[in-house]
């Protein structure tokens, strides 16, 4: 796992610092169109591009979730296109976990659209969260608005957190992954708590 994990950070350092903002894109896409390149080594970086005066935060932040939105167009539209079938034929061509994608699949029809919104700030969710948002044919408007606020927030926390600890990236950068598992995690019993209350309030 560790040697996978050095190799996609070296990757995502080439790619960024080879193509600048344009890497930067490309590698948020990638990781928004179902291939597992992890924001968590994209954006830190960026922000330790930022630290260096490479980039500039807000601009970087934005073209992440220009990439992110990209990306998962990319992945809605396979799923409005081919749907299952063509997923469940052709999805390990592009790296589509069956399991994820179920699991995904299942989140989507329990909560709504709005897992949308949520999904682009969680693990493996916000990978494979507009497949079937696309499947189910969400209103496209929704799901690009949905997927910029959700990508534009993880983008500009990730960034920050790179450009903060600075100095630090080589010696951290091994850890990304598992915070990112851990920031996920919060943020995922935020949202089962909220739907809990809001169920317990509709009882009433």
């Amino acid at each position: 796992m560790e040697t996978i994990i050095t190799f996609l950070g070296l990757l995502v350092e080439f790619l960024i610092s080879s193509f600048g903002y344009f890497g930067v894109f490309i590698a948020m896409a990638i990781e928004s169109a179902c291939i597992p390149l992890p924001s968590e080594i994209i954006l830190p970086f960026t922000g330790y591009m930022v630290f260096l005066g490479h980039f500039n935060f807000w601009q970087a932040t934005v073209i992440a979730t220009l990439g992110n939105l990209f990306g998962g167009l990319v992945a809605y539209y396979v799923g409005v296109w081919g749907g299952r079938p063509f997923l469940k034929r052709y999805g390990h061509l592009f790296f589509i976990n069956a399991k994820e994608l179920a699991w995904t699949e299942r989140l989507f029809e329990r909560h709504g659209e709005m897992t949308v919104l949520v999904g682009r700030m969680l693990p493996i969710v916000r990978t494979f969260i507009s497949l079937p948002a696309g499947i189910a044919r969400m209103n496209p408007f929704k799901m690009i608005t949905f997927t910029a606020v959700g990508a534009f927030i993880w983008c500009a926390l990730l960034i920050l957190i790179g450009k903060k600890l600075g100095e630090n990236w080589d010696s951290l950068k091994p850890y990304f992954h598992r915070a990112d598992i851990v920031i996920g995690g919060v943020l995922l019993l935020v949202v089962l708590y909220a739907v809990r209350k809001r169920v317990k309030h509709r009882k009433r």
